[in-house]
């Protein structure tokens, strides 16, 4: 526990724990204390809409039970967490200044989330007509593309 509250102290003070080398390295240990689902058997897909956008996390494996019901699971909690502008767990993971994370929070009002369970996992599509929020909604993601690296793909 003392570990994973220094960890998460380094990474709000943009500095990354021993252990990772690289930022793809700090946001897949950080996501252990977030996410239920392993990031390794896992992938986050992300698609810029001309309203938001589609966030999907599924499973490499279309057979993997158990990781599908993990991502469901999660992905139906951050809806819940969205849509009431909480963003505390993608804060917990890329750090509080993360690009879009601030404005998403102060303009969730104006962002419709939706939630979609897949056979393969779960999406979270984001849209919004205030331009603002839009442009705010694809520098998230394209902050989470970065940061996640080889364990994200765009669409």
């Amino acid at each position: 526990m003392k570990a994973r509250l220094v960890g998460y102290a380094l990474l709000a003070l943009g500095s990354s724990p021993a252990l990772a080398d690289t930022t793809q390295e700090q946001v897949h240990h950080m996501s252990h204390g977030v996410m239920p689902f392993e990031m390794s058997k896992t992938v986050h897909v992300f698609r810029m809409t001309e309203r938001g956008g589609v966030q999907r996390v599924v499973a490499k494996d279309p057979a993997d039970a158990a990781q599908i019901a993990l991502i469901q699971s999660h992905l139906q909690h951050e809806y819940e967490n969205f849509k009431q502008g909480n963003f505390t767990d993608p804060a917990r993971v890329h750090g509080s200044q993360m690009p879009g994370l601030k404005e998403l929070q102060d303009g969730a009002s104006r962002i419709t989330v939706a939630y979609q369970p897949l056979a393969d996992g779960a999406a979270l599509t984001f849209e919004t007509t205030d331009l603002h929020l839009l442009t705010e909604i694809h520098r998230w993601f394209g902050a989470q593309l970065s940061e996640h690296g080889a364990d994200a793909r765009a669409e």
